[in-house]
């Protein structure tokens, strides 16, 4: 599959898509679910029981038998979040067409993040474990759904990818910065081809970290509205569960198998805030996309939309709002998906961008879910409040994380020869 390629001027294209979601197994249930303006978040009753916990909400992907997808001795290995993300990643492979031999051939790479290893199997593990502190009935397959590179071990083992195999681990941006890392190595002519994203799964422990930062939605009224990104009524994140997966590949190996294109990838900003392990800073948002745009080509007057990564909270919705207005003004519209599907963590990056390329591909704006009296602190942007047609050629797609990262991303949906 090695088509050459000089580095210098490699061009990063996507070719195939899958997800697992709140709304289902595949792309086209997440699809509908998001332009009919669905939620997936529900309140979790049986977190009730926990003492402490104020925030009963997530966004959970509903129940299915995964033994149709793949056999128990590679079940065995997989925690929900390894299933989801090997689940999309092969409809992200079928999607693209390509074969078992160009997947074994070492020009194709994998890099999938999530938060952690499976917090289920973590909880699993410590109950088993702490009341004796005993292992003697703790079984091996435990410590491959807990390592942190479960997701991306457990999609090269189930697909046959002998390529690189790399696993980002920056809670919120982990497939933002899967997403960039591929776009790098295609780049530098290491890979042919990336499969990208990120994978989690809802469990109480994970809601609980947002809980005790006072940072997680407790609104739960009926029916439910939350979370809200640039609400003035926002009370913060409802984490959801899930997995996105794109396949990266060089433009010139996607034209010579004449693959199908949904995008362009032209540039990547990514920086580190070192003022506050938990505060958000519009400054080190505001550079990187900054940085996106001055490696894609573009200025901030070619950018037709911007997603945001928005999750609901108070400061970082205007952190976020000051700086995309302080870079694109207050026109270029602006929304954010979470009000449609959670906050997925270490998904986020990779099922947002998925919805993103069916934006562009329908030339449509997708609003922000529950959005109805926009904070005035927040209101200085373009916020989208309905659904409707629009220019989505050229976009910005914006990741934030705790520990100061700032990852942003810019596509071009129509590929221009140059």
């Amino acid at each position: 599959m090695n088509t050459g390629n000089d580095v210098s001027t490699t061009r990063v294209v996507i070719t195939g898509r899958g997800a697992v979601s709140p709304f289902g197994i595949g792309c086209d249930p997440l699809f509908n679910g998001i332009r009919q303006g669905n939620s997936g978040v529900k309140i979790m009753e049986e977190w009730a029981a926990i003492t402490g916990l104020k925030s009963l909400l997530a966004a959970p992907v509903p129940d299915f038998d995964p033994r149709p997808y793949f056999p128990r001795v590679q079940r065995r290995s997989m925690g929900n979040m390894a299933l989801y993300a090997a689940i999309a990643a092969r409809e992200a492979v079928n999607d693209s067409d390509l074969s078992a031999e160009q997947l074994a051939s070492g020009r194709i790479g994998v890099a999938i993040g999530s938060t952690t290893g499976s917090p289920e199997a973590y909880d699993t593990f410590y109950r088993m474990y702490l009341p004796d502190q005993s292992i003697e009935e703790i079984k091996s397959g435990f410590f491959f759904k807990v390592m942190g590179h479960s997701c991306a071990a457990n999609v090269s083992l189930s697909l046959g990818i002998n390529g690189e195999q790399w696993a980002p681990s920056s809670a919120c941006t982990s497939a933002a910065q899967a997403l960039g890392l591929g776009y790098l190595l295609i780049r530098s002519g290491r890979q042919d081809a990336m499969l990208c994203g990120g994978a989690e799964e809802v469990h109480p422990t994970v809601t609980m970290t947002f809980d005790v930062l006072k940072a997680a939605s407790r609104s739960h009224d009926t029916p439910l509205a939350t979370p809200r990104p640039f609400d003035v009524n926002r009370d913060g994140v409802v984490c959801g569960g899930g997995s996105g997966i794109l396949v990266l590949e060089s433009l010139n190996s996607a034209r010579a198998r004449g693959a199908a294109i949904y995008g362009e990838i032209l540039g990547f900003g990514h920086v580190s805030d070192p003022q506050h392990i938990a505060n958000p800073h519009d400054q080190a948002m505001a550079t990187a996309m900054t940085l996106a745009m001055k490696e894609a080509g573009v200025t901030a007057a070619e950018i037709d939309y911007v997603n945001a990564h928005a999750t609901g909270t108070r400061q970082g919705d205007e952190a976020e709002a000051c700086a995309i207005g302080n870079v694109f003004g207050s026109t270029v519209p602006v929304s954010s998906f979470k009000g449609h599907i959670g906050h997925t963590l270490g998904a986020a990056g990779a099922l947002e961008s998925i919805i993103l390329t069916e934006m562009m591909a329908r030339q449509e704006l997708i609003p922000t879910q529950f959005l109805t009296n926009p904070d005035p602190a927040c209101s200085s942007i373009n916020l989208v409040r309905s659904l409707h047609p629009g220019k989505v050629e050229t976009v910005v797609k914006n990741n934030f994380a705790l520990g100061g990262v700032n990852c942003a991303l810019v596509f071009r949906r129509t590929v221009h020869d140059s």
